[in-house]
């Protein structure tokens, strides 16, 4: 049972992110707001009404809180359809810093533009020409409101807007004028990641270069089209994405890959902690890597204090702090998204699966129990992230859990190896190419593994899902967990 004081945390943040839900995804067609306001007016008097009595006081912040977080939500809505009345096209000349660093895709290259606006423009250029974080550029071109495709369901303008770019840049024409002029933390962070970068691609060929920078940094840009088509197929994106559902994993593997080496379970939580942190700022600390870094650092800490079940509060909180900070990655980041439900996944459902295979593989090698231990980890994981991974690419891995046993045990060790390869090359070059050969085998492995089980016919299928399909799929996996949570518990009791 949960104390007052954690009673009131649970309430005040769910209502929270309920609230940032409803105008996420109802607003302005069905709640507007001057109901909101009334609930919130109703609320405060309530609350300074009833004072003394606890359970209408929490209802209170419930409702308190539900509005506070639809109303910063609201705010932002509307200040993403307020440009739908600017005009569509503008010419604009000014100066301002490239305020992220490019990205670079198939001879392109897209830059974020920032000046002293409230806002940033996204700048499609050939990747020829090259760019860095906080270079100082005069830009001119003819800027022009984000369209969404009338084909489609993405709301490409939202999900431009959940960075502040409300504007496209056409026929762009830069001139540099300066650098630094950024943040020098970050700045830093980027000089080394490009570095890191630089070392990966002169100590071992491609395709494996591509897939450890894609381990050790974050991104499958570098790889082929054939490459990245059949990590999707297997259900293997995310080792090379930034999202919680890699990162939630490789903290698992750590963990237990401390564990297997000896450590101490405190031991064990420090060196994964490490090792998720450490990768993170080899991907140049981007948002994504950051919120799954939380969401990791989470799991982690549950599981050195043997409570992961009892990390829902934490998840939460962690949740209500993004949201706050952004409401619009709620609905308009699919990374917000897969950090927060693999997260969820492996505090929830994988304790019950856990406690099922320990007891059934008691008498069996303790190999038996590691392999299961990855099955029903990664299963965990795929179960409450696969919704929205049909709802938004429409892509449905038959394999993904093969696929899963026999790539993700041996990635720490192979994340571990590649990274030394280029900490060490910045050393002594021949004890660098000994290890980038040791990280280029398990590298090697990786991709043949994924590129044969791509082959198979039957790897992967187009399965589309609605909204409504993926409220049916969460309706009945949370009332299986409740199904299965109070079996165990009579099993135990009797």
């Amino acid at each position: 049972m949960l104390n007052y004081k954690a009673k009131v945390f649970l309430i005040v943040s769910l209502g929270f992110v309920v609230g940032v839900f409803g105008a996420s995804f109802f607003y302005p067609n069905i709640l507007n707001a001057f109901f909101i306001h009334l609930i919130l007016l109703l609320a405060v008097i309530i609350f300074f009404v009833f004072y003394d009595q606890k359970n209408i006081i929490l209802t209170s912040l419930a409702f308190l809180f539900f509005a506070f977080g639809f109303l910063i939500t609201q705010n932002k809505i509307d200040k993403i359809n307020s440009f739908k009345n600017m005009p569509q096209k503008m010419d604009f000349l000014g100066r301002g810093m490239i305020a992220m660093e490019p990205k670079t895709k198939d001879n392109r290259q897209e830059l974020i533009f920032s000046s002293n606006s409230n806002y940033k423009i996204l700048i499609q250029e050939s990747a020829f020409k090259k760019y860095i974080y906080g270079e100082e550029i005069n830009l001119k071109c003819q800027l022009e409101i984000p369209k969404n495709m009338t084909n489609s369901d993405f709301d490409y303008r939202s999900y431009l807007a959940r960075q502040d770019i409300f504007y496209l840049c056409q026929k762009s024409d830069i001139e540099k004028t300066g650098r630094n002029l950024g943040n020098y933390f970050y700045g830093a962070v980027v000089t080394i990641k490009n570095s890191f970068s630089a070392k990966i691609y002169s100590l071992i060929p491609s395709p494996e270069a591509g897939l450890l920078e894609g381990l050790i940094i974050g991104g499958s840009g570098n790889l082929s089209k054939e490459i990245q088509a059949n990590f999707s197929r297997t259900g293997m994106t995310h080792i090379v994405a930034v999202s919680g559902y890699n990162i939630t994993i490789v903290a698992e593997y750590l963990m237990f890959l401390g564990l297997f080496l000896g450590l101490w379970r405190r031991q064990a939580f420090w060196f994964a902690l490490f090792g998720v942190w450490v990768f993170i700022l080899m991907t140049g600390f981007p948002s994504s890597a950051i919120r799954a870094g939380v969401m990791g650092t989470l799991l982690l800490y549950a599981m050195k204090n043997g409570r992961l079940a009892n990390a829902g509060n934490a998840i939460l909180f962690a949740t209500s702090v993004m949201l706050f900070w952004n409401p619009l990655l709620l609905r308009y980041d699919v990374g917000f998204q897969l950090s927060f439900l693999a997260t969820i996944g492996i505090v929830y459902f994988y304790p019950i699966c856990n406690e099922y295979i320990s007891k059934k593989l008691e008498k069996y090698p303790p190999i038996f129990s590691f392999i299961a231990e990855i099955f029903f980890m990664s299963l965990s994981a795929q179960l409450f992230v696969l919704p929205i991974i049909l709802f938004n690419f429409k892509t449905l891995s038959i394999i993904s859990s093969l696929s899963n046993i026999l790539v993700l045990p041996i990635l720490p060790i192979t994340m571990l190896l590649g990274f030394l390869a280029v900490f060490i090359s910045f050393i002594f070059q021949p004890l660098a190419i000994l290890f980038s050969w040791l990280a280029y085998l398990p590298l090697h492995y990786e991709i043949l593994t994924i590129n044969y089980l791509a082959s198979l016919k039957f790897s992967a299928l187009e399965v589309s899902l609605s909204w409504q399909g993926v409220l049916a799929w969460y309706i009945i996996l949370i009332s299986a967990i409740f199904y299965l949570k109070r079996k165990i518990k009579c099993q135990t009791a009797s």
